[in-house]
């Protein structure tokens, strides 16, 4: 057996479980995209991957890997990084394990990120929320189910992830009712419940009658949802919503699409955005910048208390030539 293949076990038994305790979808991740690249090295040199040598795995394979992901599979540039991300990842876990290949090492370390377009980030109106929530048909236990999901994704702003892994017992609505949840990084946090939010969860948890280890909206098997499950019943009530309002038309729902309506009717209603941080879980309050640029709103008070243009001009001018020339650069 080669050198790559013990490595490549150790990091994901010894780095990623033992010593990281990195979650299931962290692993799930490195997982695909060093499968992916195996491949693509068995598939362009014809070896077995586990006959792989560590010297096989040089910069100009990595970045030839990395094209055929944007060129052939057609992947995004973001998800170009992300399979960048964990070959690093596992080349700086190689390095202190073989020292003795530090310069093919540091050749494929020094693979930089490719810069990629950032958009603006899509959320819905109120106007838009209340269609969506009206979309379920509460005639139906599935329907009252999706209503009360979508309630509690909207009003919290969980992930998809935190919110098929709620269990009965991480409610607590009694006074000063609030939801706790395991987040991303494992940790742990609580966001407080408004009252028509915990109105519609009662109700919910009377019908649901589970245990309290039992998960809060599971199937009709009563096992939890998947996240493919809660993007697929979205869809089909936003399909619903957009024949009451019209402006859905030119939206795509998402589950992380709610999320983002979560932090833009916090920013509206004045919320701090290092609170709105905290809110959403994360790691970094400059990771809220992004509704920043999205609120167009807190853009036009900006302009409003601007200077009118027909004003008398207050800038600062230069009384010397070579001073106004350099001001002008």
């Amino acid at each position: 057996m080669t050198a790559l293949a013990p490595t490549l076990q150790a990091f994901f038994t010894d780095r990623l479980a033992r010593q990281k305790s990195a979650s299931p979808h962290t692993v799930a991740a490195y997982r695909d995209s060093l499968r992916l690249l195996l491949v693509f090295v068995h598939q362009r040199t014809g070896t077995a991957p586990a006959k792989l040598h560590l010297e096989d795995l040089d910069a100009p394979l990595v970045g030839a890997f990395l094209e055929h992901l944007e060129h052939e599979r057609g992947n995004s540039v973001r998800s170009r990084n992300t399979r960048l991300a964990a070959i690093r990842s596992l080349f700086r876990f190689a390095a202190l394990r073989h020292p003795d290949h530090a310069e093919l090492i540091a050749r494929v370390l020094a693979i930089p990120p490719k810069r990629c377009d950032r958009t603006v980030i899509s959320y819905l109106t109120g106007e838009e929320i209340d269609a969506l929530l009206a979309a379920p048909d509460t005639n139906h236990w599935t329907g009252r189910r999706d209503h009360a999901l979508l309630v509690v994704a909207i009003q919290t702003g969980l992930r998809v992830s935190e919110l098929t892994g709620l269990r009965c017992h991480d409610l607590h609505l009694g006074p000063g009712a609030y939801l706790q949840c395991l987040g991303k990084g494992r940790k742990q946090r609580c966001t407080p419940l408004t009252n028509q939010t915990v109105a519609v969860v009662r109700a919910w948890l009377t019908e649901r009658k589970g245990a309290p280890e039992d998960p809060l909206f599971p199937t009709s098997r009563g096992r939890p949802l998947s996240r493919d499950a809660v993007a697929l019943l979205l869809a089909r009530h936003a399909d619903t919503a957009r024949q009451r309002c019209p402006s859905l038309h030119t939206k795509t729902i998402t589950p992380h699409v709610l999320r983002h309506s979560t932090a833009m009717r916090l920013l509206h209603a004045g919320v701090d955005t290092s609170v709105i941080a905290l809110w959403l879980g994360h790691e970094k309050p400059d990771s809220v910048q992004i509704y920043l640029h999205a609120d167009l709103t807190i853009k036009e008070r900006a302009l409003a208390r601007t200077t009118p243009t027909d004003a008398t001009p207050g800038r600062y001018r230069p009384p010397d030539t070579l001073l106004a020339f350099l001001e002008a650069l």
